[in-house]
C-alpha cells in the first residue's frame, strides 16, 4: 500500500492533477467573491427602488 502511494506521489499525472484541482478552487473563490459582491449590491438596489415607491 505504501509503495502504491509512493509510487502516486512520484508521478507527474497526479502532480497536474493536483495543481489543476488547486486552480479549480481558487477560481471557485473568485467566483464566490465576485457573486457575492454583486448580490450585495443588488440588494441594495432594490431595497432603494422599494423604498422609493413606498415613499411616492
Amino acid at each position: 500500500m505504501r509503495q502504491k502511494i509512493m509510487k502516486i506521489a512520484r508521478s507527474k499525472k497526479a502532480a497536474t492533477a493536483i495543481e489543476y484541482g488547486l486552480i479549480a478552487a481558487l477560481i471557485a473563490v473568485a467566483a464566490m467573491t465576485a457573486i457575492q459582491s454583486v448580490a450585495s449590491e443588488t440588494t441594495d438596489m432594490w431595497n432603494k427602488v422599494g423604498s422609493e415607491v413606498t415613499n411616492n
